[in-house]
């Protein structure tokens, strides 16, 4: 939904978007968390309130304003595409690890993933610029967009592999407790940030864009914030980084989806192939994965 929220709320600016959905995102997680938070208490140290500041603020707050810009200037199938690389980023990094996947045994998986995005794209852009709802951009933009989402692709690729770090410091903080203390964080940092969205954000919206607005980020507060980083927090600490890193490419897959309901058609048959090399990149490094585990344990 991510993908999809910029283009459903263009009366307002990227980064006004991100801190009204991480303001929800940090009231809910709030609300969450006052139960469980006497137990925690003792389990949450400075060093760990600063690590979860630092998360937030790169892989959300900085992340999602540049994807956002990137989906208004670029589109979201440009955008969807060089996020997507993010696989690429992780696995290659995890690699350099002694006891890690090598990635020449991960080379014909990421080549998957790498050719299914390129199809993605070119499916999604060749479909033509009214249906992908480009028209209008000029090249300038569209660079600039590129380069939002390049900066975005930066920023996730350094959260993953940050957050996996820092959770293993805190193994005995669940996934859904982390999570919800990233809300907090984030939520507190959306505040500070709330006079500058202001102040800088387009004027003159209507009260029916405002209630279209908040309506847009509490789905993304709730959605993809909550469940889906508790869903995220317990998929990276049960699997090894470079395979987190693969499942990301369902993120690319599901923005496509959402996209096509939301211009009101089927994918082509250059998309659906495309669709299929970037599962067929996952399940090859599951595999990988799964030979490597039963040799070296």
């Amino acid at each position: 939904m991510v993908f999809l929220a910029p283009a459903l709320t263009t009366a307002f600016s990227a980064l006004q978007l991100a801190v009204g959905r991480y303001l929800l995102y940090g009231a809910v997680a709030c609300a969450l968390l006052l139960p469980l938070w006497p137990a925690l208490r003792a389990q949450v140290d400075r060093r760990a309130w600063l690590a979860l500041a630092g998360l937030s603020l790169l892989g959300n707050l900085v992340y999602f304003v540049f994807l956002a810009m990137a989906v208004h200037w670029a589109g979201g199938a440009a955008a969807a595409l060089i996020v997507g690389m993010v696989p690429v980023v992780v696995a290659a990094v995890d690699a350099r690890r002694p006891t890690a996947l090598p990635l020449r045994q991960l080379a014909p998986a990421l080549c998957l993933c790498v050719l299914g995005s390129l199809l993605v794209a070119w499916a999604a852009l060749g479909h033509g610029a009214g249906a992908a709802g480009d028209a209008g951009k000029d090249i300038g933009q569209r660079v600039l967009g590129l380069l939002c989402a390049l900066a975005a692709l930066a920023a996730w690729s350094g959260y993953s592999i940050a957050n996996v770090v820092w959770m293993r410091r805190y193994p005995h903080l669940s996934g859904h407790a982390w999570s919800l203390l990233t809300g907090v964080a984030t939520g507190a940092i959306a505040v500070l940030l709330l006079p500058l969205a202001l102040w800088l954000g387009p004027l003159g919206q209507s009260q029916g864009q405002w209630l279209h607005f908040a309506g847009i980020c509490a789905l993304l507060a709730v959605g993809a914030s909550v469940l889906g980083n508790a869903c995220w927090n317990r998929a990276t600490r049960s699997l090894p980084l470079s395979l987190g890193g693969q499942l990301i490419v369902f993120e690319t897959l599901f923005a496509l989806l959402y996209g096509f309901i939301w211009q009101q058609r089927g994918p082509t048959l250059l998309e659906l192939l495309a669709i299929a090399l970037l599962v067929g990149g996952v399940v090859l490094a599951a595999q990988a994965h799964a030979r490597w585990e039963k040799i070296h344990g």
